[in-house]
């Protein structure tokens, strides 16, 4: 009798049965829904965190699973936040000169308003047109599309070219972030038609949502987070389950073996390579309309190193360590740098956090790497096993 995918998968029972209840912790703690507990600012923070843990996990597949160390998946993040952010800031210029020029006696021509609202978000950089890049920015529906098309297609070209040469190990993952790199190099200057180093802000005010309280526009989008998050979550259990899983794990041990026995591994890694692409960049579209602001900083190389820090912290290929690890850094990240963390006053030199937390993580990933290889992760497999 064959049995059932979550009987085969427990953890993905146990992974979603954990989201919910965390979920609705949230809710009923949140200012907006209960008890007013957690601050919206607070659920906001949940809520990128969700995010990040999404973007983890496809990080996990890529690397832990697939053995593809990529140095760039976070430029696909930055692409999904980008695509909505076009729309975002698009409809509220929109809005905002609208109402300015509805004042005037003679009403405006479509063309004056398209020029208005050109000058309103381009005239920080010298500029009062819209690139062709904004041709879809007035269509929710066709952003939200390039949300999925753009880093999808990205990923299909870069993988296809780097496979098909059999490019691997350290080089690919040099290749990978001299990609992330040129992009961000790109975004950069101002004439990349996304505003250069202002990038786009204001994404936290959802046109035609402007009456609605922040505290709920924030727990909206924690809820999206998190059903994102599940829905990844099961996506890839399912893909790494079966003949397929079997297939990739193989892959990440030995390549050379899997092509042997007749399998065309570059398909395979181009699959993995570009599923995982496309959930980065509608992980991104989720988490940067909660932090409000996107600048081409945010697809700088580190970006994408700290996500295999994470990933390596929570334990690389098991999906739950990737969430761990995420979710655990990232807290740990915003307590520090947010000043809740107290100063260590040593007499002759006093350690504040702000500083010494990217010294921290350093030191942390380094001591993970050599005595706990298996990640935080590892101590839930122990736990397990011997609960069994």
């Amino acid at each position: 009798m064959q049995r059932s995918f979550i009987a085969n998968n427990p953890s993905v029972l146990w992974f979603l049965l954990c989201l919910a209840a965390f979920t609705l912790g949230v809710t009923v703690l949140a200012e907006a829904t209960g008890a007013g507990l957690i601050s919206t600012s607070f659920v906001k923070t949940l809520g990128k965190v969700l995010c990040l843990c999404l973007v983890a996990i496809a990080m996990d597949v890529v690397w832990g699973y697939c053995g593809i160390l990529s140095l760039g998946h976070f430029a696909f993040f930055g692409i999904g936040g980008y695509a909505v952010g076009m729309w975002l800031m698009y409809a509220r210029t929109e809005a905002i000169v609208v109402e300015n020029l509805s004042a005037r006696l003679i009403p405006p021509t479509p063309a004056e308003v398209n020029d208005a609202i050109a000058t309103q978000i381009f005239g920080v950089v010298g500029s009062s047109e819209f690139p062709l890049i904004w041709a879809f920015a007035d269509s929710l529906l066709l952003q939200l599309l390039l949300v999925v098309l753009v880093p999808g297609f990205l990923a299909l070209i870069f993988g296809w070219l780097a496979f098909r040469s059999r490019v691997t190990g350290v080089y690919l993952s040099i290749l990978t972030q001299a990609m992330t790199l040129a992009l961000a190099l790109y975004l950069f200057q101002n004439d990349s038609g996304l505003r250069g180093n202002n990038g786009l802000s204001g994404l936290q005010n959802i046109p035609g949502f402007e009456a609605v309280p922040q505290s709920v526009v924030s727990m909206a989008f924690f809820w999206a987070s998190a059903v994102a998050l599940g829905a990844g979550y099961v996506l890839f259990a399912r893909v790494l389950s079966g003949k397929m899983g079997s297939v990739i794990r193989a892959i990440r041990d030995d390549e050379s073996r899997v092509r042997f026995l007749g399998y065309h591994v570059e398909s395979y890694k181009l699959f993995v390579f570009t599923l995982t692409a496309i959930v980065a960049g509608i992980a991104g579209a989720l988490y940067y309309p909660q932090a409000g602001i996107i600048n081409p900083a945010e697809i700088a190389p580190i970006a994408s190193i700290y996500l295999a820090v994470w990933v390596a912290i929570g334990g690389r290929g098991r999906l739950y360590g990737a969430v761990i690890g995420t979710a655990f850094v990232s807290l740990l990240s915003s307590w520090f740098t947010g000043g809740s963390a107290p100063n260590v006053n040593l007499g002759f030199y006093t350690i504040q956090w702000t500083e010494w937390w990217l010294v921290l993580l350093g030191l942390s990933f380094v001591a993970v790497t050599l005595f706990f290889p298996g990640g935080i992760g590892m101590l839930f497999d122990k736990f397990t096993r011997k609960s069994q």
